[in-house]
């Protein structure tokens, strides 16, 4: 048995508060930025602010020592809707790629957890230390395939809400919905998730000592 005393000790909230922005820049970022300046200038300068935002973040989180996952992601899809946008010199095309990926980031989450691998598991990696012993538990790999099917859920049908809007209704209505769909319900399941995960490994015979929030007497 691993000693579970080498784990830093963590509380959900502060989890929430180190995650939580980072999450909602690479998220939300580009698109308030593209829509800014597509609306005061043109749409090239949209797109070029929307990169370079991507760019500036991806940059930010290699600097900190840390992998970057989400920003780099981010980058990606930002290069790719700069592409795509730049070629077809529409805001459609714009939005496209990034509906396209994520409902392919949506698949991604549902065959990580055929394949007993979660993708839940690595992001949350990114943000905890967990131990090598840890990762390749029962319980990780229980708690992080629910969460993974959970976030599949949601990215399944909020690429299909927000593609049936890109193709019907007005930009402007698009990003209405692509807000609404997106700030209050990734906040509320990024807080479940991080909840639950807490919860579910303080409750786990094989690491609840290592679950406990700092300052708390282990059991």
């Amino acid at each position: 048995m691993p000693d579970q005393r080498e784990s830093r000790a963590v509380s959900p909230w502060s989890l929430m508060l180190g995650t939580g922005p980072r999450f909602a820049r690479d998220a939300f970022g580009p698109v308030v930025v593209f829509y800014l300046g597509w609306k005061l200038v043109d749409l090239r300068t949209g797109i070029l602010a929307a990169t370079v935002l991507a760019v500036i973040a991806y940059l930010w989180e290699r600097r900190r020592d840390r992998s970057g996952v989400t920003a780099a992601i981010g980058l990606c899809i930002a290069l790719v809707q700069a592409a795509a946008g730049l070629a077809t010199g529409s805001t459609t095309g714009y939005f496209a790629p990034g509906l396209i990926v994520n409902g392919a980031y949506g698949l991604a989450f549902l065959g990580s957890v055929l394949i007993g691998r979660p993708l839940a598991g690595v992001f949350a990696r990114e943000t905890y230390p967990f131990s090598p012993e840890m990762a390749a538990s029962l319980t990780f790999r229980r708690v992080f395939s629910q969460i993974s099917l959970v976030w599949a859920t949601y990215l399944l049908l909020r690429t299909g809400i927000r593609m049936i809007a890109l193709l019907r209704t007005s930009v402007e209505l698009f990003l209405v919905i692509n807000v609404l769909t997106g700030i209050p319900l990734t906040v509320g399941i990024m807080a479940w998730s991080i909840w639950y995960g807490h919860r579910r490994f303080s409750t786990s015979q094989e690491w609840r000592p290592a679950a406990q929030p700092s300052g708390s007497a282990p059991p």
